[in-house]
């Protein structure tokens, strides 16, 4: 894991999220194929992962793979999957030795037995760290997470453990992927693109949000610090107003 200087920042978001987008698109800049940039991302997701530990965020989640991402060519989705093998188990020691938690969020089932035991193993291996919490989202959508929460409360009601009338936003949310950890506060986007693409939308609901042009290969300390920057001077409300704001901090 490379070594940074930490950074401070007037205010620090606990959890951060990024969607990892412009991989093929810098390939083909570079002449090379969809691979080669999915390769290259590899050494940003390090970059990402050093920064946040050296700036004691709490927790970093990566948009690796969606639900949708099976829809591109087999031979780019089967070389996805060797690749991330790979990572995982080249990666996990350097991860454990830098008390690094990691937690594979989404629906595995799809993917071979082989990369599903690498996935247990890597998790297993840094299980006790209480350092950064690093998930990584693969065949992972927002309305997938939020339909087998959905699951979990039917069943709980046809067992009869739970009321209809019981179900709120905390029961939802307790089935639901990453419930043991603070909201996301930041997200940010590379690539150029200004959309959330089915990706955490229960847990974003009051995200700051943070787009960049900048292709995921290339995405570097710099502009991670000037995304932290970014949103240390947001004002963030959720729903009330600076009026109120101003109240509550009379009390303080």
């Amino acid at each position: 894991m490379l070594k940074q200087k930490t950074i401070m920042f007037s205010l620090v978001p606990q959890h951060v999220a990024i969607i990892m987008d412009g991989n093929g698109r810098w390939a083909k800049n570079h002449g090379k194929l969809r691979i080669f940039g999915h390769q290259a991302g590899i050494k940003s997701v390090r970059r990402a992962v050093s920064f946040a530990v050296n700036n004691n965020l709490n927790s970093l989640t990566l948009y690796a793979f969606s639900s949708e991402n099976w829809n591109r060519p087999n031979q780019e989705v089967s070389a996805l999957m060797e690749l991330f093998i790979c990572a995982l188990d080249s990666e996990v020691t350097n991860l454990n030795k830098h008390n690094v938690r990691l937690k594979i969020i989404g629906d595995i089932s799809r993917f071979s037995i082989s990369l599903q035991k690498s996935i247990f193993r890597s998790e297993e291996i840094t299980s006790n760290n209480n350092g950064l919490n690093l998930n990584i989202a693969a065949n992972y959508g927002g309305r997938w997470d939020i339909i087998q929460s959905v699951k979990q409360l039917a069943i709980k009601v046809k067992e009869g453990i739970l009321l209809p009338d019981q179900i709120d936003e905390q029961e939802l949310c307790s089935n639901m992927c990453m419930n043991e950890l603070a909201p996301v506060d930041l997200v940010i986007r590379t690539g150029g693109e200004h959309r959330i693409s089915n990706f955490l939308l229960w847990q974003i609901a009051y995200s700051e949000l943070f787009f960049t042009d900048i292709l995921w290969p290339d995405f570097d300390e710099v502009v991670f610090e000037g995304a932290l920057n970014a949103f240390a001077k947001r004002e963030r409300r959720f729903g009330g107003t600076i009026h109120q704001d101003l109240q509550l901090s009379s009390f303080d």
